[in-house]
C-alpha cells in the first residue's frame, strides 16, 4: 500500500512531539507495528486512531479483534484458588481474592493479553512533556452497583487510599516512590491528574489491571467489602460464602455491552488436583490458572482447550553479591553458563515458556533489546571463569527455594548442572510461609539466603522488577546487588516516555546484568488457563484476571 502523506499531515497537526516521534518511528521502520500499537495505547492514543495512522503509513488496517459472538444465557463455572484472607480490595494480596473482586469492579484501563492498554473507566489519558503529570479523562454515565455515578472524587479517594502507607495496601509495592497520597487530583467531575514523584513513561500500567488493587470504589467506601461487593463491572454479586465460593449475575445497568452469561459461579479449591478432576468430570468449565507440571495431563486432553499467554512471570535465582562464594561476578556468570535453558523450556516447561537472558526484559516486552546475544550453556567457559576467580576446585553452597509450581524441580536441575563445574549444591526446599518469613531483611530466608529461587508474577511493564529486586535500595533485593551504574540506567528507563529511548536503556541494562549476573532469569512462563470444549469467549490475563462478559457455552 502507498502512503497517504496528506492524511498523515492532518493527523500530525493535533499530536504532541512525543506522539509524532512514535509515528516517525513507524514510518521509518525503527518501530514495529506491534510496538507502535502497544506504545501508542500507553500514550493514550485510541485503537481507531492508531489504525488510521497505520493505513496512512501504507501498512494496512488494524487486525480485527471482533469474534463471532456466542449465545447468551449460560452459567459459566470457574475453579480458582481459595482467597487466603477476607476480601478487601485495599490489602488483598492473593490471586483468588483479586480474581473475585475483578468480577464486580473495574480499573481505569485494562492491560490486554498483548500488553495493549484498553480504556475502561477512563476513556483516554496523556502525559505532560516530562512524564511527571498524567491526565485521565473519565467515562461518563458509569454507575456503581449501589446506584451513584462514578466520578473524579471516587477515583481520587480510591487511589489515595492505596497510596497511603497507613493502609498497608499491597499496591504500595507499585506506588512507593511513584505516587503519594494527595498527588491524585480532581480537575473536574470527569478529569483526574496524577502528579508523580518522578517522571515515569509507563505510568498508566500502574493504575491498570496490572495493579490488581487499583479498582475504583465509591468515595464513601469505609471497608467491610464482603458485605457489598460494590463496583461498576458487568456482573453483580449474587452470593458469597467464605472458603466455599461466589456467584454473580449479569449487571443490567452496565455502561458497556451487557454480559453474555446470565450467571457465573466460582468454586474455591485449596489445591490444583481437585480442580483438574472437577474439569474432567464436567463439574466446572474453567480452571483459571494452572502450572505446566500440575496440569500436564490436560495439555493433550481432547476434551480440554488450553489458553496459553506469553508472560513476564519467572522464577528468579538470586546469588548474594556481598558474601562468599558469590562476591566475584565471574563465579555468578559461571553458574549462569552451566544452565541449559533450551532444556528448561522444552523439558521442564514442556515448551510453555520463553528463554530468559538474565535480565527482567522478557521477550514479551516491546522495549526488550533483541540484538543482545542470548546466553547459552557453555561448560568450558564456565570452568575457565571458575579458575580465573580462584574457585577452580569448586565449593559447597546451599540453595534455598520455595515449594511452589515447578521450583523444586528447577532447583534439582540446577544442582545437577553445577556439578559439572565443581559446585556441590545442597537443596533447602521450604514451604512458602517459611521461605518468605516476615519478608524483611534479617527475618526472611528469601532475602537472607546466600542463594535462592523466588517466583515473580507477570507485569505488563518491567518497572517493578527493575527496581525492587535489583536497585541498591530495593525492598526485594535478595541478591544484595549494589551498582550505581545500574541504578542510573534503571531510573532512566523508568522515566523515559519515548519507546526508542526505553529500548536504548534496556539494551544497556541487559548487557550490564549479563556482566554482573546477580540474578539468573532462566525462562519466562506462559500463563495457562484450561477450559472445557465448547466454552468460548473466555479472556484470561497473565496478571490473573478472568474476563467472562463474552463467555458462552455450546
Amino acid at each position: 500500500m502507498s502512503r497517504n502523506y496528506r492524511l498523515l499531515d492532518l493527523i500530525r497537526r493535533n499530536r504532541s512531539p512525543l506522539e509524532n516521534h512514535l509515528i516517525d518511528g513507524l514510518i521509518d521502520g525503527r518501530v514495529s507495528r506491534r510496538e507502535f500499537v502497544r506504545h501508542g495505547t500507553l500514550l493514550g492514543l485510541s485503537l481507531p486512531l492508531l489504525g488510521r495512522i497505520g493505513m496512512a503509513a501504507g501498512l494496512g488496517g488494524m487486525p480485527s479483534l471482533a469474534r463471532a459472538q456466542g449465545a447468551s444465557g449460560a452459567t459459566i463455572r470457574v475453579a480458582c484458588n481459595v482467597p487466603t484472607a477476607a476480601i478487601d480490595p485495599v490489602i488483598i494480596a492473593s490471586g483468588g481474592g483479586a480474581l473475585i473482586i475483578q468480577q464486580v469492579a473495574e480499573f481505569l484501563c485494562v492491560d490486554g493479553p498483548d500488553l495493549v492498554l484498553q480504556p475502561a473507566l477512563a476513556e483516554s489519558w496523556k502525559p505532560n512533556d516530562k512524564g511527571t503529570v498524567w491526565t485521565f479523562k473519565l467515562r461518563k454515565g458509569v454507575k456503581f452497583h449501589s446506584g451513584g455515578e462514578m466520578k473524579a472524587d471516587d477515583v481520587v479517594v480510591s487511589i489515595d487510599r492505596l497510596a497511603d502507607p497507613a493502609n498497608s495496601s499491597n499496591a504500595l509495592s507499585v506506588f512507593k516512590g511513584v505516587l503519594q497520597k494527595g498527588a491524585t487530583r480532581k480537575v473536574d467531575d470527569y478529569t483526574v491528574e496524577f502528579h508523580l514523584d518522578a517522571p515515569m513513561g509507563n505510568f498508566p500500567y500502574m493504575v491498570s489491571s496490572d495493579n490488581y488493587n487499583a479498582i475504583i470504589l465509591p468515595a464513601s467506601y469505609k471497608g467491610d467489602y464482603e458485605k457489598s461487593f460494590d463496583g461498576t463491572g458487568p456482573f453483580k454479586l449474587e452470593k458469597y460464602t467464605p472458603k466455599v465460593g461466589a456467584s454473580f449475575v449479569r449487571n443490567e445497568d452496565y455502561w458497556g455491552p451487557k454480559a453474555l452469561p446470565d450467571r457465573t459461579e466460582f468454586t474455591f479449591f485449596g489445591d490444583i488436583q481437585p480442580q483438574i478432576l472437577a474439569l474432567q468430570s464436567g463439574q466446572i468449565d474453567i480452571i483459571n490458572q494452572m502450572s505446566v507440571l500440575s496440569g500436564i495431563g490436560l495439555l493433550n486432553d481432547p476434551n480440554v482447550d488450553i489458553i496459553s499467554l506469553k508472560s513476564s512471570a519467572h522464577q528468579q535465582v538470586h546469588m548474594r553479591c556481598d558474601s562468599d562464594p558469590f562476591k566475584d561476578p565471574r563465579v555468578r556468570r559461571a553458574i549462569a553458563l552451566s544452565i541449559d535453558r533450551d532444556k528448561l523450556v522444552a523439558g521442564l516447561m514442556k515448551g510453555r515458556a520463553s528463554l530468559g537472558n538474565d535480565s527482567p526484559f522478557a521477550p514479551v516486552y516491546p522495549s526488550t533489546d533483541t540484538s543482545v546475544p542470548q546466553r547459552k550453556q557453555d561448560i568450558a567457559q564456565a570452568k575457565q571463569l571458575m579458575e580465573a576467580a580462584g574457585a577452580g576446585k569448586g565449593f559447597k553452597v546451599t540453595l534455598t527455594a520455595e515449594r511452589f509450581l515447578e521450583i523444586p524441580e528447577y532447583a534439582q536441575l540446577i544442582q545437577n548442572w553445577v556439578k559439572e563445574i565443581g559446585i556441590e549444591l545442597e537443596l533447602n526446599i521450604l514451604d512458602q510461609s517459611a521461605y518468605f518469613g516476615d519478608a524483611v531483611f534479617g527475618k526472611s530466608n528469601w532475602l537472607d539466603s546466600v542463594m535462592g529461587i523466588t517466583d515473580y508474577s507477570h507485569r505488563g511493564v518491567p518497572n517493578v522488577v527493575l527496581a525492587a529486586p535489583l536497585k541498591g535500595d530495593g525492598t526485594w533485593n535478595a541478591a544484595h546487588f549494589k551498582n550505581k551504574d545500574y541504578d542510573t540506567l534503571a531510573n532512566s528507563y523508568i522515566a523515559a516516555l519515548d519507546l526508542e529511548a526505553q529500548k536504548a536503556d534496556a539494551g544497556k541494562i541487559q548487557k550490564l546484568l549479563l556482566e554482573e549476573t546477580p540474578i539468573i532469569f532462566g525462562y519466562f512462563l506462559d500463563y495457562l488457563t484450561a477450559t472445557a470444549k465448547g466454552v468460548a469467549g473466555v479472556q484470561p490475563s497473565a496478571s490473573g484476571q478472568l474476563f467472562l462478559d463474552k463467555a458462552s457455552k455450546d
